[in-house]
């Protein structure tokens, strides 16, 4: 299944659209990237917790979404720019964290604590050195991503 169509099946009802990553980090900035070009322009809510979602976990739950997705920068071996569906025991897998705690842990505090569908949508990263730029692959991935999920969620939810 594309990711389109997975994205479709699975955005239901109120929907948290999350970015994490370090923007000064080249392309661990991803996450946050897609979200700032989403700003205003989706029927979603949107967040973009840094490095540190930890310290978001009130205000996420305060959103009481239905689906939680979270985008961010994962290497799970594939070129980079490649764009995978996620689930939360895949996130403990993928070989790449700048966050002060796991994304597998993250997803599954969440789990633990709320009623929402999660998924994460995961960035195949070229690298995450400091002080470089978001490399041209990434770059692309990112606005194609922030278009896919405007028009997908341009449209009622249900």
């Amino acid at each position: 299944m594309d990711i389109a169509t997975e994205l479709r099946r699975r955005l239901k009802g109120k929907v948290l659209l999350i970015g994490a990553g370090n923007s000064l980090r080249g392309d661990d900035g991803a996450g946050p990237a897609v979200i700032a070009l989403l700003e205003g322009k989706v029927g979603a809510s949107l967040l973009d917790v840094g490095e540190v979602p930890e310290s978001y976990f009130g205000r996420i739950r305060a959103e009481e979404a239905d689906t939680i997705v979270l985008l961010d920068a994962a290497d799970f071996g594939a070129s980079p720019g490649d764009l995978a569906v996620l689930e939360a025991e895949d996130m403990g897998g993928c070989g790449l964290s700048t966050h002060r705690i796991p994304m597998d842990l993250f997803f599954r505090y969440l789990k633990e604590n709320g009623r929402a569908e999660m998924f994460a949508l995961g960035i195949q990263p070229a690298h995450v050195r400091l002080g470089e730029g978001m490399s041209p692959a990434v770059a692309e991935s990112v606005r194609a991503l922030a278009e896919l999920l405007q028009s997908v969620l341009s449209k009622p939810i249900s």
